[in-house]
């Protein structure tokens, strides 16, 4: 998602935050227990655990997503965090303080025998004339519901409403793949937000712009998801992350060969330098982040217990277990 290419990363001290770095799927914790990551279990050896960050993988707002909005100094409840005023405003548009703005992403609900499943975004493929052309359809409708639209790719759209600003709504990172029904709150206005899909869906179900990408053999762009809501901040402080999300296309998609190749050359690349300022005696601090937690590990203050053991043992070339550190994630 676009607040991640906005990331400042600090040349030194660094937080590395890595997201999707543990499955919670049984076939991804195979993969995970199958993979040889060298520099993540020396750094891990050389690391002292800190506080873990969430509870478990039905909250609304992924733990990832909760440690970046605190970086950005926001305090939000759970399914409130404003990422998508921040996006827009990357984006070029311009939301003001106490603006309630919501991510609006065209999509693909794919029915089932027994649920409705949210496809991936990029699976769509939308172009950039395909995409205006389904806000345009669906405009009308939300237009009519007091929501202003504003296009900004073609599968990043926005929707500004004062209800937007106080509607608890579950991440996108949460949703693709899933079944839809757990993901949406049982309030009025979530209520509110379902009944408008609905009608989205049947608006675009004979609509011509999905007769001609049916023809070849492209998927329908048949409702939406909103999420990212809340209310636009006064201030935002930069992000003071290293952010590396290179996991997260895979491990929504269920590729977990894809997946373990893309930590090997995270391993490779990122881990492996923290390692070697680690070792050159400069602090870090690593964030891995699962479905339902988050786990920080920092660099031992100088003269602790930890420090001196792990000293005492690096010559030995002291290893953690990467499964048996993430388990809880």
């Amino acid at each position: 998602m676009p607040y991640r290419s906005e990331v400042r990363p600090e040349p030194s001290p660094i937080h590395l935050l890595i997201p999707f770095a543990a499955p919670l799927s049984a076939i991804g914790r195979e993969a995970l227990a199958s993979l040889s990551l060298p520099n993540l279990e020396r750094l891990l050896a050389r690391l002292q655990p800190g506080p873990t960050t969430g509870s478990d993988e039905w909250t609304l707002t992924p733990p990832h997503e909760v440690l970046i909005g605190r970086a950005l100094g926001w305090q939000a409840a759970d399914g409130l965090w404003p990422f998508a005023s921040r996006m827009a405003r990357a984006d070029g548009l311009n939301p003001l303080p106490g603006e309630g703005w919501g991510l609006l992403s065209p999509a693909h609900w794919h029915v089932g025998t027994d649920q409705i499943s949210l496809l991936h975004p990029d699976e769509l493929r939308l172009d950039e004339a395909d995409s205006r052309a389904a806000l345009a359809a669906l405009r009308p409708l939300l237009d009519s519901e007091g929501w202003q639209l504003h296009w900004a790719a073609p599968t990043r759209w926005y929707a500004v409403h004062d209800e937007l600003a106080t509607l608890p709504c579950a991440s996108l990172d949460r949703v693709i793949g899933r079944n839809i029904d757990p993901w949406l709150p049982p309030t009025p206005a979530a209520r509110r937000v379902r009944r408008l899909q609905s009608e989205v869906q049947m608006l675009l179900y004979t609509h011509a712009i999905n007769d001609a990408r049916e023809a070849r053999g492209a998927l329908a762009v048949n409702s939406f998801w909103i999420s990212d809501c809340g209310a636009t901040p006064r201030e935002t402080a930069s992000v003071a992350l290293q952010i590396d999300d290179r996991l997260r296309n895979p491990a929504l998609r269920d590729d977990w060969a894809a997946w373990a190749d893309d930590w090997r050359a995270l391993d490779a690349g990122p881990v492996r330098e923290a390692l070697r300022r680690v070792d050159d005696g400069e602090p870090i601090t690593l964030t891995l982040c699962g479905d339902r937690k988050a786990c920080r590990f920092d660099t031992p203050p100088a003269g602790s217990a930890w420090r001196t053991a792990w000293r005492r043992l690096a010559g030995s070339h002291r290893r953690a277990d990467v499964a048996t550190a993430m388990e809880d994630l």
